[in-house]
């Protein structure tokens, strides 16, 4: 055990040199970073962030992120647990075909709908907004099975009792379904958080003025036209995975957790 231990941490330390260094980095002088002889700073300095804040609208693209990345989360979280409560828990014509054609959705390749997308998205007047980042991502399909899996498991007898007590569904659904499958609801948030907040393509596809970039895109932004200076683009680089970091550290043990149940299922 000892052993095994010693092992993942020589591994964790391999994994977390690439981000000590870039945290290095960003509070080097410019001049340190170029003689590039030194692995802790030699003199700390704030310019480098300084730099980020005076240069660039790193408040509104932090602003961006956030909307699209907390939006998008709820609009999933609501539209997958409604609609897998009704593929668990209803009874309907083509109820298995629908759900077929639902995973057969998601093994279509991402890359093979960026033009049709474009074009939907250019046509409904969202191109340049950020709406077009939470719009086509209002339905996951991951998180439509993912719920119903579990809604699956909660005892029919739970919602029939309900009813005998006047309860509508839409009760049931948030009073007797939604308490019950906490943990896969808080598995579901982590991983949509996480992707959209670390979503490049589709911000890349859909917006074209540097203000309505969100941190990601901003982050490559931001380092072409600071390609000389290292030091600033590594405090930009900090900035925009803190949030992430933070989040994560805060919800380590559920995402965790997270990934063995959807392993799971």
């Amino acid at each position: 055990m000892a052993a095994g231990g010693v092992i993942l941490a020589v591994f964790a330390l391999i994994m977390l040199l690439p981000y000590v260094w870039m945290l290095l980095n960003s509070v080097k002088p410019r001049a340190e970073i170029m003689k590039a002889n030194t692995f802790l700073p030699a003199a700390w300095t704030a310019a480098n962030y300084k730099k980020v804040f005076d240069t660039a609208p790193i408040a509104k693209w932090m602003r961006n992120s956030v909307f699209v990345t907390t939006s998008g989360t709820f609009i999933v979280l609501f539209s997958s647990t409604l609609i897998g409560f009704v593929f668990a828990k209803y009874r309907f014509w083509g109820k298995t075909a629908l759900f077929w054609l639902l995973l057969a959705m998601m093994m279509v390749p991402s890359q093979t709908t960026l033009i049709p997308s474009f074009i939907l998205i250019n046509r409904i007047g969202l191109y340049d907004k950020l709406a077009a980042l939470v719009v086509p991502g209002m339905v996951s399909g991951f998180g439509i099975f993912l719920m119903r899996q579990f809604i699956e498991d909660v005892p029919d007898s739970l919602c029939e009792a309900a009813r005998i007590d006047g309860a509508r569904d839409m009760y049931i659904y948030a009073r007797v379904i939604l308490p019950l499958i906490r943990p896969a609801i808080g598995a579901l948030a982590i991983f949509t958080f996480l992707g959209y907040w670390n979503e490049y393509l589709a911000p890349l596809l859909y917006l074209a003025k540097p203000e309505n970039m969100t941190m990601p895109l901003a982050l490559s932004f931001f380092s072409d036209q600071h390609s000389n200076d290292v030091g600033a683009i590594m405090a930009a680089a900090t900035i925009v995975m803190t949030p992430v970091t933070v989040f994560f550290l805060a919800f380590q043990k559920q995402f965790i957790k997270g990934i063995a149940i959807t392993g799971i299922k």
